[in-house]
């Protein structure tokens, strides 16, 4: 089972959906065009749109099999004392000042550019059961940091 918040849930839901009610009829629709070109061996037009489906019908199945098997954590429900699945923390480098802010969610939800990393993460990993005030040395690909962590709560993710 996957573990993932709302946030990813409803994402993938969403793209479902999409899929289904809106990218599935357009290229239905494109291949029904490209046949009534004529010969089919030769059909760029018609080769690109079997392509299309196929990515899509493909996409269609991960996505259901991620839905119908995913553990939706709804992490508004309970405290952010500790650092948890759904927490968003932020901590400062002890040498350097620099502060970070990461909220920790599900691998198919992570997106780096949003703050949103993976609980399965060597990072996301060192961070869980943590509380305020706390010092650590993370182990990061750039070597050990010496943090202290400055906040821990819930923030809704927005998509």
């Amino acid at each position: 089972m996957e573990q993932m918040t709302i946030y990813g849930y409803e994402k993938l839901t969403n793209e479902l959906k999409n899929l289904k009610l809106v990218e599935r009829p357009e290229v239905i629709k494109e291949l029904d065009i490209a046949r009534s070109h004529g010969d089919l061996k030769e059909n760029a037009e018609y080769q690109a749109a079997r392509e299309r489906q196929r990515f899509i019908d493909g996409r269609i199945a991960e996505l259901g099999k991620l839905i119908n098997e995913a553990e939706v954590i709804d992490p508004s429900s309970y405290e952010h004392n500790i650092v948890k699945f759904g927490s968003t923390v932020s901590y400062e480098d002890l040498d350097t000042g620099k502060s970070a802010t990461y909220t920790i969610v599900g691998a198919i939800e992570s997106d780096l550019d949003k703050g949103l990393i993976s609980a399965n993460t060597p990072l996301a990993k060192q961070l869980m059961g943590r509380k305020i005030g706390d010092q650590i040395e993370l182990n990061l690909p750039k070597g050990q940091v010496e943090i202290e962590i400055t906040n821990i709560c819930y923030k809704a993710i927005k998509f």
